[in-house]
């Protein structure tokens, strides 16, 4: 192992403690998830009943949900495989256990922290046929283990904005990455492919994006109904994912507009709009209630009631039920992409019939948001107070909306299929023969794919 390899590693074993202690606070009040830590140190449980185990790591929210097509593709045509699903964040591992709870062939778990010592012995325990790495999350002694071991990588639905390529390259003499241990890649557009390929992956086609196939569970559209009984005809603008810094600027925005639908008596409706806040990080839950607080706003929290008619906001301050709020709302305004964090996907708002607008910073979905709103399906203006004036004109003008709504459906059916061509990308891996030999060596069949999409 060269010398930086052992100061890396090092570095893990220093910070331990503090992890451990983090990962205490941060569960204190879930003694279930607490005791999970000793699978940060790679120790994985699986059933001894003889299933071979594909592993698939994604690492928060966004990506277990774009997995999940994946994996309903997965498990329909692979019945005898066992699923390990590894994530590195508690809410990407409660996605998963709403997605997957029902199907006892799907263990999750945590991933092991990137320590030589402890990837190893997750991979050692696990002994997964084939791993798959979704999206972007990319771990010195993940690949390095990985091909010691001769588990072959898959990176899957990969994408790699210009800012991420560009860090890569910066700092790539401190840690050099084994990329050949990706035995293929599916990458979301043309672009990303050249990026990657640029940074030392081969074996690259473009798959497009799992996203586009994803489609709301049925619990969720039921609920969203639910939740529609309850308000009435009211209309309702949705705040979905928002983060630090975003909230108070589309409250002072919502203030000023609140009062003007009040006023006015050639209003369609007899209520101003509902405003929804769903902040994307639990941890900021009271945080926000504080901030409408002091906006002097009439507000109810999702897990106290639903709200009533006076109330001014209502803040989504649950896990698991964003596709609810958006099958619930009106309009839907993507957080993550008022301030400097790069956005938010837009899809799942169109996969449930909602109209998104979005901000000007959407680096992380910078293609998706380009062709969306070239095909008229996503709207993306400046600042909070032209999204609320927008949203206010797609609710007193429902033609105009219902246009932005059908563009969307045919902006997501002419993208969809993403699932398909990574499910053929994998099948040389995943259809050959297990073995001492399939151990020793991670060469294999490549799939010609076109490199456009």
């Amino acid at each position: 192992m060269s010398l930086r390899y052992h100061i890396y590693d090092a570095l893990w074993r220093l910070a331990w403690p503090w992890l451990r202690l983090r990962h205490w606070l941060r569960h204190r009040d879930r003694p279930d998830v607490s005791r999970r830590w000793r699978e940060r140190l790679g120790h994985v449980a699986l059933p001894d009943d003889g299933r071979d185990t594909l592993w698939i790591h994604a690492v928060s929210v966004g990506e277990t949900r774009a997995a999940h097509p994946l994996v309903r593709a997965l498990r329909r045509r692979y019945p005898r495989l066992r699923l390990l699903v590894t994530h590195m964040t508690p809410t990407g591992l409660e996605t998963g256990h709403r997605l997957w709870a029902h199907d006892p062939a799907i263990v999750q778990a945590y991933a092991p922290y990137d320590h030589s010592r402890w990837v190893r012995r997750f991979l050692e325990g696990a002994r997964p046929r084939l791993g798959i790495v979704m999206e972007t999350e990319i771990w010195p002694n993940w690949l390095r283990q990985a091909k010691r071991q001769g588990v072959p990588l898959v990176l899957a639905n990969a994408r790699l904005s210009e800012r991420s390529f560009r860090r890569y390259r910066r700092f790539r003499w401190l840690l050099p990455l084994e990329w050949d241990a990706f035995v293929q890649v599916g990458a979301q557009s043309a672009a990303d492919a050249q990026r990657l390929r640029a940074l030392g992956l081969s074996r690259i086609a473009v798959t497009g994006n799992l996203k586009f196939d994803w489609s709301p569970e049925p619990s969720a559209i039921a609920l969203a109904q639910t939740w529609r009984e309850a308000i009435g005809p009211r209309p309702v603008v949705v705040l979905a994912s928002s983060r630090e810094g975003e909230e108070a600027r589309f409250l002072r925005a919502w203030e000023g507009l609140r009062q003007e639908w009040a006023e006015r008596e050639d209003f369609l409706f007899h209520e101003p709009p509902l405003l929804v806040i769903v902040p994307r990080h639990p941890e900021r839950f009271d945080e926000v209630a504080r901030l409408i607080e002091r906006h002097g706003l009439r507000y109810r929290r999702r897990s106290a009631s639903l709200p009533h008619p006076e109330d001014d906001v209502w803040l989504g301050d649950s896990m698991g039920e964003l596709y609810a709020y958006y099958a619930l709302a009106d309009v839907a305004i993507i957080g993550g992409s008022w301030e400097r964090y790069g956005g938010q996907n837009p899809l799942e708002a169109l996969a449930a019939g909602t109209p998104p607008i979005v901000g000007p910073h959407t680096e992380n979905f910078a293609d998706v948001v380009a062709q969306g709103v070239a095909a008229q399906a996503i709207a993306q203006v400046r600042s909070p107070q032209e999204a609320i004036e927008l949203a206010q004109l797609w609710i007193e003008q429902p033609d105009e909306r219902a246009a932005v709504i059908a563009n969307g459906a045919i902006f997501l059916a002419a993208h969809r299929g993403a699932t398909a061509r990574t499910l053929a990308l994998l099948t040389p891996w995943l259809e050959r023969e297990s073995g001492p030999e399939r151990r020793n060596s991670i060469d294999g069949p490549v799939t010609p794919r076109p490199e456009a999409h």
